[in-house]
């Protein structure tokens, strides 16, 4: 490709399951890159040296102007189904300010994602209808827009994949409600991909087009939990019941996988509606020859951990909390300090390694009562564990919480994801000292109003038994590659 058609590209959502893979493609080609991010500090450490990332907020339309100046092609690939009620408008608002900004830089074409499904039904789930209404506010625009239209996404870190794999590995017995009937054509995130990345040679024709996308052959969610079960060699009976409600389903689901109430209540009712490619005009225009679920399914399974994973997505958690009337600022701190004859390297392993499979060292069964609870009221709890049991990056969920700001050897910051009356942080820091470390636990919360305040004190002898049973279990797995105790250096609230 000469320098002259090297195009200059503007990728929103690149935080996601499906953006991510998007940017690593793309930042392998021959096209500059930029990302847009709400938050650039998380995707700093995810992105080449040929990546530019560029702060903006899709709500607020003063902030798009610049991330947009320049660029010839943008995609489109975010969603807020995570958010709350009033996702539906986020997204319709979101979208709207996202053409509207880059019609006016003079951007040449948008690249869109959204849901495969019939507009002309009259029963469509409120899901599907909002990832259609994206695409027409995106149009209205006046810019042209590629749409593609996809079905259920099969790879490893797909909500689709996880929700599979946990029920499948879980449950020797499973109850199959109506929904899990309905047809489908699943499509492999390698396709989906390959579609998304060959879009920007397409002709520009100064026109907007629809894709339907999917794999190569049909399949219910049932079939896609025999098929993983065959290739897991796992022995499933499966019990259909004709009285599982979405709103009951998505409960059991947010028991058994990853996927929380509040979500899977969403996808679940989506699934309801019927998603085959009827307009084949893909296999057309495109050179790209989808696999079928089987293929899918045993890419999937072979790709561990997977690149990139759907929670750490910032629409998979609620948007960060604000209360207009409240006054923040009278945080609550517990520090707790331990020595250890340690490096720090060694020293700050199990803190690198908390959460997920190894758990918080020290009253799991406390953190995952928490974790029931935090799910009733409508939290994503510990179901979704964490991406890479050794690997850490800003902006990784990790149960539930999210990873603010990482420092190998030295610095873990997590921000609480649950619910709860205030926002909360958990921090450590290692330091070298003397003739070896230094680990400190900060856990902070800024409480809003009574109930916050009520909330923390209420709690505080729960808190301090944990925090401080925590620390000394770090510190114990710190130090025992030494041979020597770690010690205690004070604490204070």
């Amino acid at each position: 490709m000469t320098p002259v058609e090297r195009k200059r590209i503007l990728l929103t959502g690149a935080s996601g399951y499906v953006g991510g893979r998007l940017l690593s493609r793309l930042g392998r080609g021959p096209h500059a890159v930029r990302c847009l991010a709400r938050r650039p500090e998380v995707l700093a450490g995810r992105v080449g040296p040929n990546v530019e990332v560029a702060a903006g907020d899709l709500l607020d339309p003063a902030t798009l102007g610049e991330a947009l100046d320049g660029i010839d092609s943008a995609y489109y690939l975010v969603h807020s189904m995570g958010s709350g009620q009033d996702y539906a408008d986020l997204d319709s608002r979101a979208a709207r300010n996202f053409g509207e900004a880059a019609r006016a830089a003079g951007v040449r074409r948008l690249v869109y994602l959204g849901g495969l499904a019939d507009p002309s039904g009259t029963s469509l789930s409120r899901h599907l209808r909002s990832r259609l209404d994206t695409g027409d506010r995106l149009r209205e625009s006046g810019v042209p827009v590629i749409e593609f239209r996809a079905s259920i996404v099969l790879g490893a870190g797909s909500l689709s994949f996880e929700m599979i794999r946990s029920l499948v590995e879980r449950l020797p017995v499973m109850v199959w409600p109506r929904w899990v009937r309905t047809e489908a054509q699943p499509i492999g995130i390698d396709d989906l991909i390959a579609y998304l990345a060959t879009a920007l040679d397409l002709p520009d024709e100064g026109q907007s087009r629809v894709f339907e996308i999917g794999g190569a052959d049909t399949a219910s969610y049932g079939d896609l939990m025999r098929e993983y079960a065959r290739q897991r060699g796992l022995r499933r009976l499966m019990v259909p019941v004709p009285f599982l409600t979405p709103k009951i389903s998505s409960l059991w689901l947010g028991l058994v996988t990853p996927v929380y109430a509040r979500v899977g209540r969403e996808l679940i009712d989506g699934v309801r509606n019927p998603s085959i490619v009827r307009d084949r005009s893909a296999l057309d225009v495109f050179s790209i020859r989808p696999s079928g679920y089987r293929d899918a399914m045993a890419r999937a399974l072979g790709a561990e951990p997977p690149e990139t994973h759907w929670a750490d997505a910032r629409s998979s958690s609620r948007p960060p909390l604000t209360w207009p009337d409240a006054r923040l600022g009278r945080r609550i701190v517990d520090v707790r300090e331990r020595f250890v004859p340690a490096s720090c390297a060694d020293a700050f392993l199990p803190v690198q390694r908390i959460g997920g499979a190894s758990g918080w060292y020290f009253g799991d069964g406390l953190w995952t009562i928490r974790g029931w609870l935090d799910l009733l009221v409508g939290g994503p709890g510990l179901r979704r564990g964490r991406r890479d049991p050794e690997v850490v990056r800003v902006g990784d969920s990790l149960d539930f919480w999210r990873v603010e700001a990482f420092e190998p050897g030295r610095r873990l910051r997590l921000q609480a994801e649950m619910r709860l009356p205030g926002r909360a942080w958990l921090e450590f820091d290692v330091e070298p000292r003397g003739s070896g470390s230094v680990i400190r636990q900060t856990a902070t919360f800024d409480p809003v109003g009574l109930a916050g305040l009520a909330y923390w004190y209420a709690l505080y002898p729960i808190h301090a038994v944990m925090f401080g049973g925590m620390l000394r279990r770090i510190a114990q797995r710190a130090g025992t590659a030494c041979g020597r105790p770690a010690a205690a250096l004070g604490s204070a609230s």
